[in-house]
């Protein structure tokens, strides 16, 4: 599906998306809680509903409403004899993990809590994505792991034991998540001790664990003690928390990943405020608001949301080595900047939905914009204004939000191929957009394509 953008100015105000990390991060937890689970301002972009069906597939009961989902699962060892049931009736047990990275990273260790083999399939991007991790961590944990060749799909068996393991963090941040959940319910060896830790050597996006021990702390889980990022220490001496509640209550806040491009486009085409984006939240990508300030964007924070307007935007430097998704608006922004602005983190760009640096490289060209990758350094040389162009979002949803916003200045109409990409995060993106002013059109099926897909 084709979308074009044409030279806009937008003025309003606009609700900020569900967080997908807190998302899935919650359908996880209430997985493993053990009991039911209300969850208030659900998500549902295409990640978001992977994690439901993961969930699913593994004996949780989700119950929708407007506003709010209900997850039973009362008891995890009966989601484990749900799994066991399927096993012993011939039926196989396939969880599709989508196109989520997140997915497949954190629920690959909770699956792997069963003793059953659990064949573990993705789509799109995430088939090509390494996997190596798995292969080299799980069996030190007593799970047995088939990969293709360090790829998809991947076969596990379990019961997964903790046990005192050092991981590299270099990679991703969400290989940890998945284990943290993992350890906080697990039954443990004896032998083991008491305590049980997980060193990581080189963690990056430590913001994101913050979220995961909050979400693990609001959903009543045992959270580790976290000494400084680099080992996270179970005491499993102490009683399990909240065991006698009830229910669990859980609300997802609003997006800073989805929030930063409609951020950037108010400071380059716009007069709009947007709602429900928390100054304390822990995610990483709340740091847009330094590199808006950074740019001299026209920003006001008050408690009716973040105010953006057009202004003179200047070059700036910035470190997205913790927040790499924040790349593609920050060369939308970069873009209208006057001066060569320096991103560093690009090595954290390889294994996204697309090579992110090549492609915003290769996209944002297309539209004039000259972008130089010197190592871990982005050099985006702005000012000089973008030209309308034919873009592809390579697939990936964070590509073709960021050639949306950049093009709203553009001279000249911009179409972005492959553009409802953006379902896997932000299925209402251009419906926001359009809603502030922007001139968006398609084919007639557009707002069909966005229903649910």
């Amino acid at each position: 599906m084709k979308i074009t953008i044409s030279p806009s100015a937008l003025k309003g105000d606009i609700l900020a998306p569900a967080s997908k990390s807190s998302m899935q991060r919650a359908c996880a937890a209430a997985l493993v809680a053990a009991k039911r689970s209300i969850i208030y301002n659900p998500g549902h972009s295409n990640d978001d509903k992977a994690a439901r069906g993961i969930i699913t597939a593994l004996g949780a009961v989700i119950e929708k409403a407007h506003e709010q989902i209900t997850v039973d699962s009362t008891s995890f060892a009966k989601v484990l004899d749900t799994v066991a049931k399927q096993q012993e009736a011939g039926e196989a047990l396939t969880i599709n993990c989508g196109e989520s990275g997140l997915s497949i990273r954190m629920f690959t260790p909770l699956a792997a809590l069963t003793n059953k083999k659990i064949t573990i399939t993705g789509e799109g991007s995430l088939v090509a994505r390494p996997m190596d991790f798995f292969d080299e961590v799980l069996p030190q944990l007593g799970v047995q792991v088939q990969s293709n060749d360090g790829k998809l799909p991947l076969i596990i068996q379990g019961p997964l034991q903790p046990k005192n393991i050092t991981i590299d963090g270099s990679l991703s941040s969400q290989f940890l998540t998945g284990l943290l959940l993992a350890y906080s319910v697990a039954q443990i060896d004896p032998a083991e001790g008491k305590e049980i830790s997980i060193k990581v050597s080189n963690l990056k996006s430590k913001p994101y664990i913050d979220l995961t021990l909050d979400v693990m702390k609001k959903f009543g889980l045992r959270v580790p003690e976290n000494r400084n990022y680099e080992e996270f220490v179970f005491d499993y001496s102490k009683p399990h928390p909240d065991v006698e509640r009830e229910c669990n209550t859980y609300t997802v806040e609003g997006d800073w990943s989805g929030g930063a491009f409609l951020l950037v486009a108010g400071a380059i085409a716009g007069d709009i405020t947007v709602r429900g984006l928390s100054m304390a939240s822990t995610q990483a990508d709340k740091k847009i608001t330094e590199a808006l300030m950074a740019a001299n964007a026209g920003m006001a924070i008050d408690a009716k949301g973040i105010h953006l307007h057009k202004s003179e935007l200047k070059s700036f430097e910035f470190d997205a080595t913790d927040c790499p998704d924040l790349f593609p608006p920050l060369v939308a922004l970069a873009a209208y900047c006057n001066g060569v602005t320096s991103i560093k983190g690009v090595t954290r760009l390889a294994h996204k939905e697309s090579n992110r640096g090549l492609t915003l490289q290769e996209e944002f060209g297309k539209m004039g914009l000259r972008v130089d990758l010197d190592g871990d350094i982005m050099h985006i040389h702005g000012g000089s204004g973008l030209k309308g162009a034919l873009v592809h979002s390579r697939h990936d949803h964070r590509i073709a939000m960021a050639c949306a916003v950049a093009a709203l200045r553009a001279e000249g109409d911009t179409t972005i191929e492959e553009a409802l990409a953006v379902n896997k995060s932000y299925p209402d993106f251009y419906d926001h957009i359009k809603s502030l002013g922007a001139k968006v059109s398609g084919g007639i099926d557009w707002k069909g394509a966005l229903v649910d897909n």
